[in-house]
């Protein structure tokens, strides 16, 4: 059998029908699955009282999973170079839309914050997306620049330049939670470039000062974070949800209560269907089913970085950054999440990626997720024609 006729055979086994990384999206469907069924138990009460429909939060997931869906399929057929030559486009867009919500009449003030744009029936969360358009210019950027990042300072200051922007229109809304996510994984994707040590550790440094001052800064914020360290010593005030939280991590001990018998969902556990979504599906399906979810996270992200670093030993700067930047979003906003609901964390405004409610949320991950999925593809495709081109030459 020829090289390229052991190449074409060997593809499948990486890849579904479509081209597409099966280790990467099987995970993805799974918590997807998850997530819908988690939603639906979690919200039926909460729908029930609010809506008058027990599915109101059911049926409006299934209409997200069908705009992610488009979404993703949209970013599976445009090829990487496009958006590598038009980060600059989309980091425009992105501040766009995080200036857009800080004016007044056309931001939505929800809870304090003001983070969504109304478009009629559906709301769209600006640092959702924001996150990813940040991702894409970074990686363009890292790889135009790639020499200057690792040996100048002017090379690391300018993409901290564009991240502090970002950061300053994050805190106007406020959304915290967001902001330690996007600054983590430009972070991240700036020491993965090979910055030095250095300079690397200064900002770094820096940034965390900012942030202990930001926390301490605003009163909320400290006492979320007194709270967290005994949540008992306030159970019904500033360590309520954390309390309840661990109330259904308790109560689902090893296997769960079943699906549908969460207590805590019964307007006990604030934000059962988003932000502490992981801890109804807990209590419904205990450690097992628990440990499941953290395992897929890891499976998902693991892949990620193993497609990036495949993607840095081709010499592929973009597409190995690009993958980097989305796995760190994932990882990070999915171990504040978990980190939060266990008691890990000081409570975040953050939702689990895949498995809690809110479109914008649903839609940004799939698409970042197609992101990969395509850096994946293009990279098998030119993998399998490389054999097959020499073969020819050959005969």
């Amino acid at each position: 059998m020829s090289i390229a006729g052991a190449a074409a055979l060997r593809l499948p086994a990486e890849s579904s029908a479509y081209g597409l990384d099966l280790k990467l999206l099987l995970p993805t469907i799974a918590l997807l699955l998850i997530g819908y069924v988690a939603i639906t138990s979690a919200s039926v009460e909460y729908a029930a009282a609010y809506y008058g429909d027990p599915m109101h939060h059911a049926h409006r997931h299934l209409i997200y999973l069908g705009l992610a869906a488009v979404a993703a399929a949209i970013v599976l057929v445009i090829p990487i170079r496009f958006w590598a030559m038009t980060g600059w486009a989309w980091l425009f867009l992105g501040l766009a839309l995080l200036a857009l919500v800080l004016i007044p009449g056309i931001g939505v003030k929800v809870n304090g914050s003001r983070r969504w744009l109304d478009f009629g029936p559906l709301t769209l969360q600006a640092s959702e997306f924001a996150k990813l358009f940040l991702v894409i210019y970074l990686a363009g950027y890292l790889q135009r620049r790639e020499e200057q990042v690792r040996s100048q300072w002017q090379g690391f200051i300018k993409p901290m330049a564009v991240v502090f922007a970002v950061t300053l229109l994050l805190m106007a809304e406020p959304d915290f939670g967001a902001t330690v996510v996007t600054v983590g994984a430009a972070f991240g994707m700036l020491f993965l470039a090979g910055v030095k040590l250095a300079h690397f550790l200064l900002v770094v440094l820096g940034s965390v000062l900012a942030l202990t001052l930001l926390v301490i800064s605003e009163p909320y914020r400290l006492k979320r974070l007194t709270a967290y360290t005994d949540p008992w010593a306030d159970q019904f005030n500033s360590g309520y949800q954390l309390t309840q939280s661990l109330i259904a991590f308790g109560r689902g001990e090893w296997f769960g209560v079943g699906l549908g018998n969460s207590v805590q969902k019964l307007f006990y556990l604030p934000e059962a269907h988003t932000d502490f979504v992981f801890s109804i599906w807990a209590e419904e399906t205990g450690l097992v089913g628990a440990l499941l979810v953290i395992g897929l996270f890891l499976g998902l992200v693991y892949r990620m970085f193993r497609i990036a670093r495949q993607r840095v030993e081709a010499g592929d700067c973009f597409g190995a950054q690009l993958c980097y930047g989305v796995a760190l979003i994932i990882a990070s906003q999915a171990f504040i999440n978990i980190g939060v609901s266990t008691g890990l964390l000081p409570t975040k405004g953050l939702t689990l990626p895949l498995v809690s409610y809110g479109g914008s949320s649903l839609i940004a991950v799939c698409a970042m997720i197609a992101l990969v999925l395509r850096v994946e593809r293009e990279a098998a495709q030119a993998s399998a024609q490389k054999p097959a081109r020499g073969g020819r030459r050959r005969g």
